[in-house]
């Protein structure tokens, strides 16, 4: 169950940032927003939007994905970095969607952590844009985040996952995930967060432990 000092600070971020539902990586279909969301680790997402719109018109279906060369892939993945792994994920999770699932993205964590590349982060931010699952998307931002206002004190995504799960009410899962990266991006940032600035630097614990 929140306390009454998560409600606020939600509260607080639903003012100075957007209610609404989006995501920073560009896509059109389920699929291409899984096949991103691979090519996002380690990664960042202005990248992977420079690197998709040519990879999308390229393969502009999943049986084109499941057809592809490795190396031709690999060319048009090459900045995102880690491009062998990615390509080959790539390819193998599109032959999985289409010989096991009629070329559709599957919704249950189950499903979609059984294909290649896919963890808890990547189903996550599937099953929250796509089907509108309440769920929780641990990247960096939220990872630091998360731990400097003493909603967790976990390394581990996984653990920290489950601790935001309990920490942040179901409704503002999507949001939270949303609005922490803009926070991380604009405030919040690794090195030298802008405390002064922030609108939360009275209730964040990093902060009162300087």
């Amino acid at each position: 169950m929140a306390t009454k000092r998560t409600i606020v600070i939600l509260d607080l971020f639903d003012k100075n940032y957007t209610t609404e539902i989006s995501c920073s990586l560009d896509y059109k279909t389920p699929w291409q927003l899984l096949f991103a969301t691979i090519l996002s680790a380690q990664c960042t997402d202005e990248r992977v939007n420079i690197v998709t719109k040519e990879l999308f018109k390229k393969f502009p279906t999943v049986e084109a994905f499941a057809e592809a060369d490795l190396e031709e892939m690999e060319l048009y993945i090459k900045s995102t970095g880690f491009y062998h792994n990615k390509a080959k994920n790539i390819i193998a999770s599109a032959k999985i969607i289409i010989e096991k699932y009629n070329g559709k993205i599957p919704m249950t964590l189950e499903e979609l952590t059984v294909l290649p590349g896919v963890g808890r982060k990547t189903a996550n931010v599937v099953r929250g844009n796509i089907y509108q699952i309440p769920s929780i998307v641990v990247d960096t931002h939220v990872k630091r985040i998360s731990y400097r206002l003493g909603f967790t004190k976990e390394n581990d995504p996984v653990k920290i996952e489950f601790d935001l799960m309990k920490t942040i009410p179901k409704e503002h899962w999507i949001l939270y995930n949303i609005q922490i990266i803009t926070f991380g991006r604009e405030i919040c940032t690794a090195r030298s967060p802008k405390c002064e600035i922030c609108f939360l630097n009275k209730l964040c614990k990093a902060r009162k432990n300087k």
